[in-house]
């Protein structure tokens, strides 16, 4: 972490570091002008389209000028180097948690806790817990609760059933019963094509929060990384899930190797897939004839209460560049009202961070056209982020690595992998203070 920001300050000149060059429009007499940068990808650009034009349409002396952001390694590395050169936006509706320490640190955002109104509107839409996991170590609140793909269990309904798998597994066991029953050898050659599941085992950090991180969230009952401010794992938490994973490849249920030739649950080789509602569209795309489900991420036997899973967040941001930070507040809240969180879900299919979702008759027709995102919908409001760390990325390179060696390959007992994994936290975050 000590290099990038050396790193991110060489590619700021790839956008631009001079405040002449940044882009951002001059403003006319009378005429308040604010930059909004959303995700690059399709959809959001649709969606972003259709809320800014409305917005103008209805605010003549405040127009908002929507730009993609540019398209670069990661989001994150344009930000910072955008930070850098104080050539931000006013908004951005593309905030990983995981960065805003890095973020504040430099002083990027303002505290969106100084408008008077912050914490009506955010209660009134978020669920408490999920607004409180967003608080900043200091205190304040850098980012606004947008939307969530949380990470669920898919299955494929036509392998359980001619497997004889009644139900969606819930517990450890109840995969491993199922388990038993998929995988198998199907062309009779002597080698195991068809498993129950299977993750991509190469020790790349972001991975994990596809297997490790969303069964750990699982298994703690909500738990993260870290508690005010320290480094933590939950023992048992991280045991018991490296346990899982470890049977999952000892007994051949999740294979050893990396997919190259296409999805293997498109293929229908894998009987779940641990994703978000992405994955819905690329279903329904690539294979209409796969019937699927979606159920909870598979926790321990003896857990109790709601299963919690890794929420992916992207929340919204004000930039300290901004030179209206009021008008940029109203247009973030304009941004998260319910008619444009009905649209995020209509276009672009990802959970809006609302907590009457499933009883507000505004989103009654959509899930009725789409029951399969009920299941997100109920999920939304029990997920988590990841922590607000500057080290973050180190962290879970570790967790990538000590993954591998106990689970992947049964190199180091869970016990003794969940310790190491402790200890090098720590270390990372004492190294970089």
């Amino acid at each position: 972490m000590k290099t990038s920001f050396l790193f991110l300050i060489v590619v700021c000149i790839g956008i631009g570091c001079s405040e002449q060059n940044s882009g951002r429009p001059s403003e006319t007499k009378n005429v308040i002008t604010l930059t909004y940068w959303p995700a690059p990808n399709p959809q959001e650009i649709q969606l972003a389209d259709s809320i800014v034009n409305e917005w103008n349409r209805l605010h003549p002396h405040i127009q908002v000028k929507m730009q993609p952001i540019p398209v670069s390694q990661s989001t994150e590395e344009v930000l910072l180097a955008a930070i850098a050169g104080k050539t931000t936006p006013d908004v951005c509706s593309n905030i990983w948690p995981g960065a805003l320490a890095e973020f504040t640190r430099l002083g990027g955002l303002i505290a969106l806790d100084q408008f008077p109104d912050f914490d009506s509107v955010v209660t009134s839409r978020s669920p408490s817990d999920v607004v409180e996991s967003l608080r900043d170590p200091s205190g304040h609140f850098y980012q606004m609760p947008w939307k969530t793909n949380p990470v669920m269990m898919f299955y494929n309904k036509r392998l359980f059933e001619e497997s004889g798998v009644i139900t969606a597994p819930r517990t450890y066991s109840e995969f491993f019963d199922a388990a038993k029953k998929v995988t198998c050898d199907t062309n009779g050659d002597g080698q195991i094509d068809l498993w129950m599941g299977e993750r991509d085992i190469r020790p790349i950090w972001w991975q994990r929060w596809f297997d490790y991180y969303c069964f750990y969230i699982a298994a703690s009952n909500g738990k993260t990384f870290f508690v005010n401010g320290e480094p933590y794992l939950d023992a048992e938490a991280s045991t018991s899930v490296l346990e899982f994973f470890r049977r999952c490849y000892s007994e051949n249920y999740f294979p050893h190797t990396f997919f190259q030739g296409g999805d293997p649950f498109l293929l229908e080789r894998k009987a779940t897939n641990f994703a978000g509602p992405w994955q819905i569209a690329t279903l329904q795309t690539l294979a209409p004839h796969l019937r699927f489900g979606v159920a909870p991420i598979p926790v321990p036997d003896e857990h109790q209460g709601p299963v919690y899973t890794y929420g992916d967040y992207k929340n919204i941001a004000i930039f300290s560049t901004t030179k209206h930070p009021k008008e940029a507040w109203e247009f973030v809240k304009f941004l998260v009202n319910a008619k444009y969180d009905l649209m995020l879900l209509e276009i672009a299919n990802q959970i809006p961070i609302r907590k009457d979702l499933l009883t507000n008759p505004m989103f009654r027709e959509y899930f009725e056209k789409n029951p399969v995102m009920v299941e997100f919908a109920k999920q939304s409001v029990y997920t988590r982020s990841v922590d607000a760390a500057p080290d973050l990325k180190e962290i879970f390179d570790a967790i990538s690595q000590e993954y591998e060696a106990s689970a992947v390959y049964g190199k180091k007992s869970p016990k003794d992998a969940t310790t190491d994994a402790l200890k090098r936290m720590t270390m990372i975050v004492e190294w970089n203070k």
